[in-house]
């Protein structure tokens, strides 16, 4: 009998931490809504690692591309590469946390804000403003999607978390 209450307790407990971790993550997460005119081919950029760099394509109008770098790798450029390339590396302990910019039927300009300050500014601020931060403390920008019509991008919409802690000084 005792054997018995104790495997249940132990069960019981599991549960509960297994409960609180999941609760623990989904509290951490959150996004910002899509923006834009949304037509066209939706896209998602996903990465393992923590994200590095940013590099955005415009032609002083519209952005045409965007590209981000999760660790050491590049994702796939989405978009055309037209017009001029703007680049942001981040520093070890540097994340994006938060993402401005302005809209009309493609998105116009983006502002993308780390935690020390720095921006990367890209195209034309005329518009529909936005801005976009994560809901939690120490939550950083980790995905990007959005929709893309005939090379430029028309929708966005930023994806944010808490990024582990013990992976952040793994990473070096």
């Amino acid at each position: 009998m005792h054997y018995f209450v104790l495997v249940t307790l132990l069960a019981a407990s599991a549960l509960l931490a297994s409960a609180e971790e999941s609760d623990s993550d989904e509290q951490n997460y959150s996004f910002s809504d899509l923006v834009g005119s949304r037509s066209g081919t939706s896209f998602r950029i996903t990465g393992e690692e923590r994200l590095t760099a940013v590099r955005t394509w415009d032609n002083g109008a519209s952005i045409y591309a965007i590209q981000v770098r999760y660790g050491y790798i590049w994702s796939e450029r989405v978009g055309s590469a037209l017009g001029q390339m703007q680049e942001i590396l981040l520093e070890d302990d540097e994340a994006v946390i938060q993402v401005s910019g302005k809209y009309g039927l493609n998105i116009q300009w983006l502002v993308f804000v780390t935690n020390k300050g720095r921006s990367l500014y890209s195209g034309q601020p005329t518009g529909t403003s936005f801005n976009m931060y994560p809901e939690h403390q120490g939550a950083e920008l980790r995905f990007i999607s959005g929709t893309s019509l005939r090379g430029a991008l028309t929708g966005f919409a930023t994806h944010w978390a808490v990024y582990p802690q013990e992976s952040k000084s793994e990473e070096h």
